[in-house]
């Protein structure tokens, strides 16, 4: 039933599946109106679970939605440039009296223009970063305690550098690959500190990573260099389609033998079935990932408590 949607281009089925039941299970995606998180959304549906499709643009969310035609699927409203939005967002949930199972931070912008988030970031770190450290922290309360929080970085995280004295582009000239492998490198070193401090907390909550590959999504397309107009054309390179580019998040999820800390991504890199794979050494650096940690805190505010 399942195996359509975990086909790539070079190879047979993986060899994982979805045997492992999510019903009764509520997951939260960022960013599943299109691309990797829709393709995630309708996996994790398809096992059993209930999605909250956390989305800043809600028409498209609701067409995309439409598109699915299940009734176990509900869109919420969440900008992640937006510290009000991912505020009101966490309340709204745990109002509602919700158990969140699965967190997917899958939203994401990149190679944009040099541009700001509501609380004055840098766009693709303030977004890819910061906002989804302020919503996990937000959420943590309402984590089940079996739950597994799912980080989705990039191949570019193997290029990115960290400026932890300037990460907004305040006082170094602003490139749009720069600030977009920061903000993966920092999507890893996010999941592996928030590993280490929940397993010193004693928690059983999983943090997890994982990364598409090579997919071809809506990403790159917002921008006025080359390599925008480029992708509003002709659309990424199509190594796989987002179908078959969410199986190692959704892998990530319901892998019975994951491990805190997993790193879930294609066999080869670009493409294959899901493996746990190796991050780079830098994103293994523990020592610059307390400090993005202590960063992080400051400028959203958020103490997880951990």
């Amino acid at each position: 039933r399942h195996t359509r949607y975990w086909r790539d281009w070079s190879s047979d089925v993986c060899s994982s599946d979805l045997s492992r039941s999510l019903v009764g299970k509520l997951a939260v995606v960022t960013g599943a109106n299109s691309g990797v998180g829709l393709e995630t959304t309708r996996l994790l549906l398809e096992a059993g679970a209930e999605v909250v499709m956390a989305c800043c643009n809600i028409d498209k969310a609701e067409t995309a939605r439409a598109g699915i035609g299940s009734s176990q699927a509900r869109v919420a409203s969440l900008d992640l440039a937006d510290s009000a939005s991912i505020g009101r967002f966490a309340d709204e949930l745990a109002a509602a009296g919700c158990r969140v199972d699965l967190l997917v931070n899958n939203a994401g912008v990149m190679a944009t223009d040099a541009s700001r988030t509501n609380d004055g970031f840098e766009m693709q770190f303030g977004t890819n970063h910061l906002g989804h450290f302020a919503l996990t922290g937000r959420l943590l309360p309402i984590i089940a305690p079996d739950g597994r929080i799912v980080s989705v970085s990039s191949l570019a995280h193997r290029q990115g550098r960290i400026d932890l004295d300037d990460p907004h582009f305040e006082r170094r000239p602003y490139g749009r690959w720069d600030a977009y492998g920061q903000s993966k490198l920092a999507n890893l070193l996010f999941a592996f500190e928030l590993d280490r401090r929940l397993r010193r907390s004693g928690s059983g909550v999983l943090s997890l990573a994982a990364h598409p590959g090579v997919a071809s999504t809506g990403l790159g397309r917002d921008g006025t260099s080359v390599f925008n107009a480029f992708t509003r054309r002709t659309g990424w390179i199509r190594f796989r389609g987002g179908a078959s580019s969410a199986a190692p998040s959704v892998l990530a999820c319901t892998d019975p033998a994951a491990r805190g800390g997993n790193y879930y991504g294609p066999r080869y890199l670009a493409f294959g079935a899901p493996v746990v794979e190796k991050p780079s050494q830098r994103a293994l650096d523990t020592s610059t990932a307390e400090r993005l940690w202590a960063l992080s805190q400051a400028q959203t505010g958020v103490d997880f408590g951990i």
